[in-house]
């Protein structure tokens, strides 16, 4: 569930040209449906709002997962990620991370510095503080949703291309690889959906069988909204659909 709920967070579109403010805007919000199995074992929500930071206003991006019914016994899921980032530029100014995944705990919160490529730590639960350079325009787990799914030049992708971008996780850079697969029409509860499709490439081991264990769906329109993704597990398989969705900067497109 726990590792699910982060790719929802994280994963959504490519590209490789300028950012643009284009696929999304304050009051767009999302919540996807995840199951184990057959099991409901939870949901995972996106919201955009807007903040202010050093007089200036920016995106205030929200991210929750968490577990529900007899999952929440099992495997108790609270997770809060944050990200305050740029409205013209897509760069990061600040994120929180305040989880509870089984009794696992952490709750820091980072502040970037642009200027120097660094990124200043404060680890609530350790009472500590870091400062940790960073690669040039390299984003938190959040705002790299964002600013990946909203560049117009995905839809000049082939199937079997791939892209890598610098993301800031768990006090590294994490080299983030998603290969395009190609295009797929799929049903949602909303009605069948023009999607692309792709697979981000993850560590095999522990939890994922192998290095294209994940598919990601995502709408083949101007909003490139995340609805569907499958993870086959070490141990069984997870799937998440979108299941409610609101302040979508362009129409949703259902093919009758």
């Amino acid at each position: 569930m726990k590792k699910l709920a982060l790719f929802i967070l994280m994963l959504s579109t490519l590209s490789f040209d300028t950012y643009k403010e284009d696929a999304f805007d304050v009051g767009e919000y999302f919540k996807f449906r995840i199951h184990y199995g057959i099991v409901n074992a939870g949901y995972a929500t996106l919201e955009v709002k807007e903040a202010v930071i050093n007089n200036k206003k920016v995106f205030h991006a929200v991210g929750k997962g968490y577990t529900t019914g007899m999952s929440k016994f099992f495997f108790k899921v609270e997770d809060l990620y944050e990200s305050y980032f740029d409205k013209v530029s897509g760069d990061p100014y600040r994120y929180i991370r305040k989880i509870n995944e089984g009794g696992y705990t952490k709750n820091q919160e980072g502040f970037f510095i642009q200027s120097q490529n660094r990124v200043l730590v404060k680890d609530y639960k350790r009472k500590t503080e870091k400062t940790i350079i960073v690669t040039d325009q390299a984003q938190d787990i959040i705002s790299a949703f964002y600013y990946l799914r909203n560049h117009p030049d995905i839809d000049k992708l082939k199937s079997g291309e791939s892209i890598t971008i610098d993301m800031f996780f768990d006090e590294e850079i994490t080299k983030f690889k998603l290969k395009y697969i190609g295009r797929q029409d799929i049903t949602t509860k909303f009605g069948t959906v023009s999607c692309m499709v792709f697979k981000p490439l993850v560590q095999t081991g522990r939890v994922f069988k192998e290095k294209e264990s994940v598919t990601l769906w995502i709408t083949d329109d101007n909003n490139k909204v995340p609805v569907r993704i499958k993870a086959d597990l070490a141990v069984g398989s997870l799937k998440a659909d979108i299941d409610e969705y609101k302040g979508l900067k362009y129409p949703f497109k259902v093919k009758k």
